[in-house]
């Protein structure tokens, strides 16, 4: 009864769709936990492009049962456009293959408009939010006065409450932020519309998954944003609003943590992230151009939800092992090892300078990273392409190096190195257990 969770290391961004699409081959159900469509998660197969917001990335593979966790936020029109866009490409998102939690928290348009004025709100210390409603949805939840996704279950009752929601967030935005609100009597007849298509989805997640380990079942959960988004262990305030980490993983799924067999830690070969907030090793200078790359590419440091350009630095080896404690990995990924193919000098942050003395780790809160200076180590490069490598001995000594010193300073073996952003571009190291 294995339960495998994939969670981000960094800021979000690490590749976890595409890893999660690989790993779902050999699982039986695929579970969301976190967030809402603030996320992107990419998956080539061939020459098709999946870009997933809401649905896990294990719906790909045609033999897994999919389901959005307790935890979630759902915005009911970007849900559905999803399903039809992955029905139109011949991806089967019937009621039997995905199941919504009836405690996930819904999304409404009053939301959005509430997260992007209050994020104008704050000028020069706004915190970059993907405006696509998230914080609001969740302060309504803390609130007790959100609609969940159980309320769908009757469609007229559900418009009632998306109406009453949205007047109340009405008299916020007009009050305090003279902004007006998008119509709540036209709002809620489109929301009781999206209630009647979506309520074959509702299914009780948390007892689905309790049978399927129960039954000896591989379940695979698949996080969304990273360990530095995390509203209590991330940079703060410059974080999400749930907990994309091991423990919002349980609680959002219903389980218990008896039932975990491999964590699996997802981290770029460098460091990315999108929006505000502290970035020690960041780079604004042509090396940070060229980790980021031009945007031709869908590989490139582009965000997949908001198409803004990811800020790029070095990888933060420091900021990884604290990932390592918060989580409690059994095992990293890493993930586009080959975008660091030919970077003369290739460096790695390994310790921060801090008050003129050398830490290894966190000197103070992961909120509190400004005045910490990076200390780099430099390691070889190499020329070669590793595109067309399938196994660990095919890569050149020198990203062996790399890899090996990864291991080092965080205590864990790289089971999965990703060398390019096709299903088959992955060195598979399971030996290594």
């Amino acid at each position: 009864m294995p339960l495998d969770v994939i969670i981000g290391a960094q800021w979000g961004d690490e590749g976890k769709g595409r890893l999660t699409d690989l790993l779902a081959a050999e699982s039986d159900f695929v579970a969301r936990f976190s967030g809402g469509d603030n996320a992107g998660h990419t998956v080539a197969v061939g020459a098709q492009q999946f870009q997933l917001h809401l649905v896990p990335s294990g719906i790909i593979q045609p033999h897994t049962i999919c389901l959005l966790g307790n935890s979630m936020v759902i915005h009911p029109e970007t849900l559905l456009a999803e399903i039809d866009h992955l029905n139109k490409l011949g991806v089967d998102v019937s009621p039997t293959r995905l199941k919504l939690s009836p405690a996930a928290h819904i999304i409404t348009p009053a939301h959005r408009t509430l997260d992007r004025v209050c994020d104008a709100r704050r000028g020069d210390h706004k915190l970059g939010t993907t405006h696509r409603g998230i914080g609001p949805a969740y302060m309504d939840k803390a609130a007790r006065s959100g609609v969940r996704a159980e309320d769908m279950q009757d469609p007229v009752a559900f418009e009632k409450r998306i109406r009453e929601n949205m007047q109340n967030a009405a008299h916020l935005l007009e009050a305090v932020y003279g902004e007006a609100c998008p119509d709540p009597v036209e709002t809620a007849r489109e929301y009781r519309a999206h209630a009647e298509r979506l309520k074959p989805y509702l299914a009780d997640a948390g007892a689905i998954l309790h049978d399927a380990l129960q039954d000896g079942c591989q379940v695979l959960a698949e996080g969304a944003q990273g360990t530095l988004l995390d509203i209590d262990h991330g940079t703060y305030p410059y974080v999400t609003s749930s907990n994309p980490t091991t423990a919002g993983a349980l609680l959002s799924l219903g389980v218990g943590p008896g039932h975990l067999r491999r964590i699996i830690g997802v981290a770029k070969a460098f460091q990315t992230r999108v929006g505000e907030g502290p970035f020690p090793t960041e780079l604004i200078d042509e090396v940070g151009e060229r980790l980021r790359g031009t945007g031709e590419h869908p590989w490139d440091e582009f965000g997949t939800t908001t198409g803004r350009p990811r800020r790029c630095g070095w990888l933060d080896a420091v900021l990884l092992r604290y990932a390592v404690r918060v989580n409690g990995f059994t095992e990293l990924a890493l993930t586009k090892l080959d975008i660091l193919t030919g970077m003369q000098p290739l460096l790695l942050c390994s310790a921060y300078e801090v008050e003129g003395e050398m830490v290894k780790d966190l000197p103070r809160s992961c909120a509190t990273l400004a005045g910490l200076t990076p200390i780099y180590e430099e390691q070889l490069s190499w020329e070669e392409s590793i595109w067309n490598a399938h196994f660990w001995g095919d890569l050149p000594p020198e990203a062996q190096a790399y890899v090996h010193r990864v291991e080092t300073l965080t205590g864990l073996k790289v089971k999965l190195i990703s060398v390019g952003p096709e299903r088959d571009q992955v060195i598979r190291r399971e030996s290594l257990v």
